[in-house]
């Protein structure tokens, strides 16, 4: 049975010796997170997790929850573990004072969010998404809605959820059908229905309010005449008492791959009655307040699965006996030497290891800017930590998410065999992590929000700020000798990636999902080193950090080199054709030989209308010399990478560019 220890000592470094926190907490009237009162938190709340809740992983796992007849009952467990949650005051942590919370920094609710969701990620999701709905009404919702709905929330004894997706709208929330027809006493009544609604009925809570998108007749088309309602199950009486029930219902629960403890539902509103949460026709900006928080946290989750797995790698790797040291034997007692001894298993654990370590100081850096964003006495510096959260969200969301399965698989292979066996729980750890790629928004989205609305937002106040950030942590890194190989490598990418953006930013280019996605995860990587630059690596570095941003095409497990972008803009800015750009920055062993003729591919040939026909089918894998085929490229290895605009105008009619989702490097790419 698989196990869980929070890594008490790892927060403490990160948050004092790392981020300082006890000094801006004093700046931003945090005046109870003192030293004392963080590690507190932190060490009871991760032995309630591992006593309480990782217990009941497996066995919500195993049984799922149960609909009857509109009635979700959650797994063995479940519901008492919630109850000792909520008197022990954890859903309150960082809710207001005012509300009954415990008014802490939002940067410790995402450390405790790493430990909840690698206890239990089912069972964490249910006050997870409480807390993003409370949010969402302190922002947005009236005070006679605060005063009614938070206080129950912040103490948990109601649970929240977001209502977006329908059965034929998920990302294009424009073409949603729910609608809300206003009444005479200021309310709605909301009908439509809503799926893959994340703890939307369930029986560990006395009342769960819905925060539900829908449309008022008459209003504008498309996602700008959506509006956000607040829509309890039971109706909240003037004195706080429960009333009636209310017209929402469950029609059914989902059967998933994972995180079988949540309820995942179909929820059918049948003029349920409703309430307008900020302007009418606003309902987007409300809901995003929800849906960062979202994205904030699903990136931690994947961060969480893949340390709870490599904490049980580990011990695994130590434990089992399985041939000798190729070194010589380290054993000699015993029969065999642990499998920790092989290079390969080192390799894999090690990987984790510098993933975890590098994202949750990430994800703390990001919660220390909403702090910030919240609390800071200067304004100018309110907007500016605001602006770098918004630009932060994707790439937490994306990179976490992505590396976070790619470790959590990693974990798994470490127990050969076992690993796919469901009692040793590696399996399981898989499913669950593989949601988080998914869910508030798919990866390929968080790319196109970076680089189609944040990088250019404000005119690129927000990215200008973040490469000045880098800038600094390379000059700092340069002062230290231990340092000076990680910075030269992180200030080489830095610099190509700069130059990427500003290509992107200029606005005759394109932005097809290939290119938001490459260099929404080069982001990403750029940020983790850069806070990770105390972890011990090689000397040499293989030639610097540039190894570690490279970025991989699912299609053909290819590598293209960040310094690619850069060659292909400067070539077509010196009057070169788009096709002889294309072969001067392909990788010498993906050139196809001229006698191919005309129709030969570049490996960045575009797959539109006008090629299509004529191009033959790439090969899936073109073998280097020497006979491995480990590092072979292939063909195409990015589609769309430079839009046709730059060199001969805009595309001719029909054409359409290949829109796949990039992929990050093979994590074994990296070296640690």
């Amino acid at each position: 049975m698989p196990s869980y220890t929070a890594p008490v000592k790892d927060f403490q470094f990160v948050l004092h010796d790392v981020l300082q926190v006890e000094k801006l907490s004093n700046q931003l009237g945090f005046t109870d997170a003192s030293r004392d009162v963080i590690d507190a938190v932190l060490e009871e709340g991760g032995k309630f997790m591992s006593e309480v809740t990782a217990p009941l992983n497996q066995i919500g796992d195993r049984e799922g929850c149960k609909w009857d007849n509109g009635v979700v009952t959650t797994p063995s467990g479940f519901k008492e573990a919630y109850k000792q949650y909520c008197e022990a005051g954890w859903g309150g942590l960082t809710a207001e004072t005012k509300y009954g919370g415990q008014g802490l920094p939002h940067v410790l609710g995402i450390a405790m969010a790493e430990i909840q969701s690698a206890a239990n990620m089912a069972f964490a999701m249910y006050p997870g998404l409480t807390h993003g709905a409370y949010e969402a009404l302190l922002r947005h919702g009236s005070e006679e809605q605060k005063d009614m709905y938070l206080p129950n929330m912040a103490s948990g004894k109601w649970t929240g959820t977001m209502n977006l997706t329908e059965p034929h709208c998920g990302t294009d929330l424009g073409l949603m059908r729910t609608k809300a027809e206003p009444q005479d006493d200021g309310s709605y009544l909301i009908t439509g229905t809503k799926i893959f609604i994340s703890a939307g009925e369930h029986d560990m809570a006395e009342n769960i309010i819905h925060l539900v998108l829908a449309k008022i007749p008459g209003g504008p088309e498309g996602i700008k005449g959506v509006s956000l309602f607040v829509v309890p199950k039971f109706l909240v009486n003037k004195d706080g008492s429960l009333g009636a029930r209310n017209g929402v219902s469950c029609g059914s629960i989902e059967h998933k791959m994972g995180i079988h403890g949540n309820s995942t539902c179909v929820l059918n509103y049948d003029q349920a009655k409703g309430w307008l949460v900020g302007k009418m026709h606003k309902g987007m900006q409300a809901m995003f307040v929800m849906m960062n928080a979202a994205r904030l946290g699903v990136g931690v989750q994947g961060l969480a699965q893949a340390e709870v797995a490599y904490q049980n790698a580990l011990t695994y790797a130590n434990d089992r006996l399985q041939g000798r040291a190729i070194t010589g034997t380290k054993n000699p007692e015993k029969p065999a030497d642990p499998i920790i001894v092989h290079p390969d298993i080192r390799r894999m654990l090690l990987t984790i290891k510098a993933f975890v370590e590098g994202s949750r100081a990430l994800a703390l850096w990001t919660g220390i800017e909403l702090d910030v964003a919240a609390k800071h006495p200067d304004e100018e510096r309110r907007q500016e930590a605001d602006d770098l959260v918004a630009f932060l969200t994707p790439m937490v969301k994306a990179y976490m998410t992505d590396f976070g399965y790619q470790c959590t698989t990693m974990a798994q292979q470490v127990y050969g065999g076992h690993g796919y066996i469901a009692e040793w729980g590696m399996e399981q750890f898989v499913r669950d992590a593989r949601i988080a790629q998914i869910y508030e928004g798919t990866n390929g989205v968080q790319a196109m929000d970076l680089v189609g609305r944040k990088l250019g937002a404000k005119g690129g106040r927000a990215v200008m700020a973040y490469f000045q950030l880098i800038g600094q942590a390379v000059a700092d890194a340069k002062g230290d000798e231990r340092l000076a190989p990680l910075s030269a490598g992180l200030e080489k990418a830095l610099g190509e990636l700069q130059a990427v953006a500003t290509g992107v930013l200029q606005p005759e280019v394109l932005r097809p999902v290939s290119v938001l996605m490459a260099v929404g995860l080069a982001f990403a990587l750029v940020a983790e080193v850069s806070l990770i630059c105390c972890v011990p690596r090689e000397a040499d570095q293989r030639k610097g950090l540039l190894r570690a941003f490279k970025l991989l095409d699912p299609a053909c497990s290819g590598f293209v080199p960040m310094a690619s972008w850069c060659k292909m803009l400067r070539f077509l800015r010196k009057g070169m054709s788009q096709q002889e750009a294309e072969i001067r920055c392909a990788p010498r062993a993906a050139r196809r030989p001229r006698h191919l003729g005309p129709t030969a591919r570049s490996p960045f040939a575009r797959l539109d209308g006008r090629r299509a026909a004529t191009s033959p089918p790439p090969p899936a894998r073109v073998a280097q010399r020497g006979g491995s085929a480990s590092r072979a490229v292939a063909q195409p290895l990015v589609r769309s990478v430079v839009p046709a605009q730059l060199t001969r105008g805009a595309p001719a009619a029909g054409a359409r560019g290949s829109y796949h989702m990039m992929k990050p490097a093979d994590p074994r790419g990296v070296h640690v």
